[in-house]
Parts: structure tokens; sequence; C-alpha cells
């Protein structure tokens, strides 16, 4: 028989009352009594509190053995995939029992609110931010993730660094360059602007418009310009030297024959101001147009065909092999949090880029392409899948784009493209110079 503390404390009670002379004994049994019990229970309660706490801080055990974290915060901006992120932190809750919140996303109020919440110390524990400018935009707000584990399985060239320090790990990656319909074109026979303009002289002569740009300012000149910009040996530093009136585009070799390019593309195809995104696709979907320079997302508008067989190949701009590739941006870590926020953050982003079911998020519920060395994609389209493959082996040229001065390409850049395609007697040679114009009052 177990004797509880209850039941010595009514004994000795009672024997208070009757039985005086035995109070001695009894406190004694009543002390004996209360030890036994509470050794008893502590011993339970230390077991308890060891299987309820675990060992297991890599989130990949099952919810009753991984190590209990602290609730975070998570913020971006793409609304695309909010329903799915949602999704993904209840898997996590589910398997590991830690929680992430996942706060609203903003679309283009972000940056602004995202701004607010750092300034006034309420900022998320985890957030992401665009490479390039934006990135430079919230630096000091970044934890040095150097020496986390899941670091070592982004691909070449593809982590947000800072000072020499990776600061964020990409959400995914997109890509741009030239589509092209296989059955027109065979990229051996495109390789530099020789091949490139004698392509389009043939294609024309059969009736084919060689190659198709659009009126919209990025796929008129944003993203076709990346390329000699990405050339540079040092693309960040030129552009710094552009802004301060150190060197030309019009001085400078790639963008010589860069001009060029565009040049042949005036001569020998559909003028661009006559051509909206929607009729570049449709005319490359049905044959009209062999070649378009787009990105991976311009798959969305040829999927429905059948039988049309597509890839994508660098603009070989002094011979450039490489797909323009990057990150749309990067998860980072807010070094102003806790250092048990911090741990609980890598906690969940080493769970999402290495478990299964955070592997598999990425691919088929976020439908990014994967910047991981470490994660399979076996269903991408073959555009997504060209994009993929140069990541993987660091066959890529960056988004130099990204550091263009705010709102040029829309605002200056573009309006300069249009009048060289509306002009017919303008040169290559002034169109450069007329780009140099516009970066120059751009930078005002």
């Amino acid at each position: 028989m177990i004797l509880t503390i209850a039941t010595v404390s009514t004994i000795y009670l009672t024997g208070r009352k009757y039985m005086r002379k035995t109070r001695k004994a009894l406190g004694l049994l009543v002390m004996a009594a209360l030890i036994i019990s509470l050794v008893a229970c502590g011993g339970k309660t230390s077991n308890n509190s060891a299987a309820n706490t675990g060992s297991n801080s890599s989130g990949k055990g099952d919810a009753g053995t991984s190590e209990k974290l602290p609730k975070i915060s998570l913020f971006q901006s793409k609304v695309e995939i909010a329903e799915a992120l949602e999704g993904l932190a209840n898997k996590y809750k589910e398997e590991t029992g830690n929680e992430i919140e996942v706060w609203g996303s903003a679309g283009d109020a972000y940056i602004t609110q995202l701004q607010a919440k750092l300034a006034a110390k309420e900022g998320p524990t985890i957030f992401t931010v665009a490479s390039g400018a934006e990135a430079e935009k919230f630096k000091s707000y970044y934890y040095d993730m150097s020496n986390e584990s899941y670091v070592k399985n982004i691909a070449p060239n593809m982590a947000l660094e800072s000072d020499g320090k990776v600061v964020g790990v990409p959400v995914g990656v997109e890509g741009f360059g030239l589509v092209y319909n296989k059955s027109l074109v065979d990229p051996k026979d495109v390789t530099d602007l020789d091949s490139f303009t004698k392509t389009l002289q043939n294609l024309k002569a059969e009736g084919i418009n060689g190659l198709s740009l659009s009126q919209e300012a990025y796929f008129l000149i944003g993203h076709i310009l990346n390329t000699p910009f990405a050339l540079q040996a040092d693309p960040q530093d030129f552009i710094d030297k552009l802004n301060k009136g150190e060197v030309k585009m019009a001085d400078t070799k790639e963008f010589q024959e860069f001009a060029k390019f565009m040049e042949a593309i005036k001569e020998y195809s559909v003028n661009p101001m006559e051509v909206t995104y929607d009729t570049q696709m449709g005319d490359l979907a049905t044959g009209k147009t062999a070649m378009v320079h787009q990105g991976n997302w311009s798959y969305g508008m040829l999927a429905d065909y059948d039988g049309l067989d597509v890839g994508m190949m660098a603009l070989p701009i002094a011979g450039n092999k490489k797909l323009s590739v990057d990150i749309p941006s990067g998860w980072v870590i807010n070094n102003g949090a806790s250092a048990d926020e911090i741990k609980a953050a890598n906690a969940f982003l080493d769970w999402m880029y290495n478990s299964e079911t955070g592997k598999n998020t990425i691919v088929n519920e976020f439908k990014f392409i994967p910047a991981m060395t470490n994660i399979d994609a076996d269903s991408l389209d073959p555009l997504s899948q060209a994009v993929f493959e140069a990541t993987k082996s660091g066959n890529t040229i960056p988004w130099a784009m990204n550091y263009f001065p705010q709102g040029s390409i829309v605002n200056d850049l573009a309006p300069a493209t249009s009048e060289f395609f509306l002009d017919p007697n303008q040169t290559s040679e002034q169109f450069l110079q007329n780009l140099d114009a516009a970066w120059a009052k751009a930078v005002k």
C-alpha cells in the first residue's frame, strides 16, 4: 500500500486529538512519507520534461522528439505563394511541433511595410528581399548565415551576399535568353553576331520573323541590355562608374556589339513597337516567329500548344554561352531577433531546404525553379529545365539590371529604345549615345 501525503496528514490530525503522546512518532512518519512521495514525483517530472524537450534540433523528426523552439514570424511579398506558404507552416508544426506565423503577403506595398516594421523594431524574424538595390537597402538587418548547414547546398553564384558573407538563401531562380522553336532554329547556328545576323536573314527570306522583341519596357530593352552589363569583369563596379560618368556604353566593346545585334533585329525582324507580349508569344507558338528574347515565365503562354518544342539559349554577345539567371528574392534572417528566435529561424530554413516535405513544396506547390543543388525537379517545363540545368552547373551570368538606377528602364531606357526602332535612319552608334544620355538623366 502506498501512503499519500493526504492520507498521512489525516492520520496525523486524528492522532493529535486522541493520541497526543504519539505525536513525535507520527511526525516522523509524516516526514518520511513526504520525502518518499516527493522523490517519486520528482523522478517522474524529470523524465517527462526530458521526453517533451527532446534533443533533435534539426526539425526532421517527429513533433514529440524535436527541440521546442520559440514561435517566429515570416514576411514575404509573393501573393501567389501565400496559401502554399501557410500550408508549409502547418506541415512544419505537424512534423516538429514548432510554429511559424506567416504574415499576410503585402504585394506592391511590401517594401514600405517591411521598412516601417524594421524601423520600429517590430520586424519579422524571416523576410525576403530582392537581389540588387533592394538587398543593399536592408543590409544592416541581415544575420550572417555563412556557417549554417543549409548554405552549402546553394547553387553556384546564387547566394545573396553582402560584404563577402552569405546573408540570404534564394527562394528560387528565374532566367532569360533566346527562347527558340526547335523546328526552326538550331543553337549551333546562333553563336555570334555574324551567325545571328545570317540566321535572321535566312528566316526572313522564308517568310518567318527571325527574332521578336515586344514593346513593353523590360521585354524591349530591360532584359536584353542585361547581357553586355553582366559580361563586364565587375558589373556592379561598371555601373557605379557609369553613374559617375567615368565610363560610357558607347566606348565599351560589349555594348558596341550589343548595338549591332539590335541593329540586325531592326533590319531583319518585325518592328517591336508593333508587337505586344501576347502577340510575341502567340507568333512563336504558331511558327510565325522563330525566336523571342524571353524568360522561363513565358512558357505559360506556350503550354497549350501541342507539338511545340522549344528551348532556351544564350544571347551570344561577345561569344556568350550563358543564360541570364538570378534569384528574384532571398530569405534573410533579422539580426535584431533574439538568439533563440534566430536559432528557430535557422531550424526552419534547414527543414525547408532539406526535408522531403519542404523540398516538395518548393518545387510542386511554390512552382519555383530550385536554386539548391540538393533539390531535384523532375517535372519542370522545357524553359524552366534549361534554367535549372544552367543554375546547377554555374553556367550563368547575373542580373546586373538589378543595379540599374531606379525607374530607369521604364522612364529613360525604353523611350530611347523606342526612338531607335521608330527612326529608320538612327544608327547603332547613335543608339548607344542616346542610351548613355538616358542613363545620365536617370542618375541626376
